[in-house]
């Protein structure tokens, strides 16, 4: 798997979770071996459903120009 960030080596890791809970809880994740970059279920998750946001707000895939008002020099 690559990396979404540097397109690098992605392998499995073994990730503590301490914030999340009282208790460290362990999970199943990947790690970015160049730059560090982790990805575990969450995280995916997250991605995925802002990933459907943004199409569900522009379906037509383009980017609207930014209309102007004219301004007087």
């Amino acid at each position: 798997m690559k990396c979404a960030r540097c397109s690098g080596l992605m392998v499995a890791d073994h990730l503590l979770d301490m914030q999340e809970s009282y208790i460290p809880m362990w999970m199943h994740g990947l790690r970015c071996v160049t730059c560090g970059n982790i990805e575990d279920p969450l995280i995916h998750h997250h991605r995925m459903a802002q990933h459907t946001r943004k199409i569900r707000r522009n379906p037509s895939g383009f980017e609207r120009a930014a209309i102007r008002p004219s301004v007087a020099a």
